[in-house]
């Protein structure tokens, strides 16, 4: 199956463009599973959610609507760049997501490296140590330098059940370029947008202010197509971090129509609501 979303759904910026005017927070994550099947969890880079708000988004969410969720900051940025202990956040984090496991609707964990993060011994034995805490549930690691871009990245995250994130960002000399590389049953793919301006300088909203044209995702669309076509493969997901005024929103549609196009047979997980309202549902803009 194929899973297209949004890097998170609650934000004021969506009100209007996205969610109908006066949408409090807490009704957000109902108003997004209406426009798509799967979601990933930004919240939690920042502060472990607890049991019971992991629970009730089960709770709130169609019967086969996915969520993946990122590793905390605390776990995936170490001051010493590799060589910390696991801290305590992680485990708790693990802990916590038990209900969407329960629930059968848990992806995987994402594990978000920053640029400084580089190739070496301890850098790589955290990477383990994370995985052996997050046990029993997918993980999927997203580097943000080009260092790791080798295959001996790839045969060490195979060794670990990590699944390899290919992303679309600009592309600087230190950032990792797009690729289709797997490393177990799960294809992970995020855009983050090219703005190239805002990038190393922005803040969180203006380093991905931006709006992908057609033409700029469609060669992703391809690739797509590839990673659905591999042997080991049995789950995609591709999410839109563009979050800036629901552009990631936009974006997603788009590219689950293009998906849809070339896959067909049901491969592409849609929401059940978007399928019976199409016109109602589509953004505006």
């Amino acid at each position: 199956m194929v899973s297209v979303g949004t890097c998170g759904y609650s934000y004021r910026d969506w009100i209007g463009p996205v969610y109908p005017r006066g949408t409090k927070p807490a009704a957000m994550l109902e108003e997004y599973a209406r426009r798509f099947a799967a979601v990933e969890i930004d919240a939690s880079y920042y502060r472990v959610p607890s049991a019971a708000t992991f629970g009730s988004m089960a709770r709130r969410t169609p019967a086969a609507f996915r969520f993946s969720a990122k590793l905390p900051a605390s776990g995936t940025h170490p001051p010493d760049a590799g060589a910390a202990p696991v801290h305590d956040d992680v485990r708790l984090f693990r802990e916590n997501l038990q209900p969407l496991v329960e629930a059968g609707k848990f992806a995987c964990a994402l594990a978000q490296f920053p640029n400084s993060f580089r190739p070496s011994a301890s850098a790589r034995e955290h990477i383990a140590a994370l995985r052996e805490v997050v046990a029993g549930v997918g993980f999927v690691a997203e580097f943000r330098n080009r260092a790791w871009q080798t295959h001996e990245t790839l045969e060490f995250l195979r060794a670990l059940d990590i699944g390899v994130v290919n992303v679309d960002q600009p592309l600087f000399d230190s950032l990792p370029r797009p690729g289709t590389d797997t490393t177990n049953r799960l294809a992970y793919v995020r855009f983050h947008g090219r703005n190239y301006k805002e990038w190393w300088k922005g803040t969180n909203e203006s380093r991905y202010d931006y709006l992908y044209t057609a033409q700029e995702l469609l060669p992703w669309a391809d690739r797509v197509v590839d990673l659905a076509a591999s042997p080991e493969v049995k789950e995609v997901f591709a999410f839109f971090n563009n979050h800036r005024r629901g552009q990631a929103v936009r974006n997603a549609e788009d590219f689950e129509a293009m998906l849809e196009e070339r896959l067909g047979n049901g491969t592409v997980r849609t929401a059940p609501a978007r399928n019976a309202e199409p016109d109602e549902l589509r953004l505006p803009f």
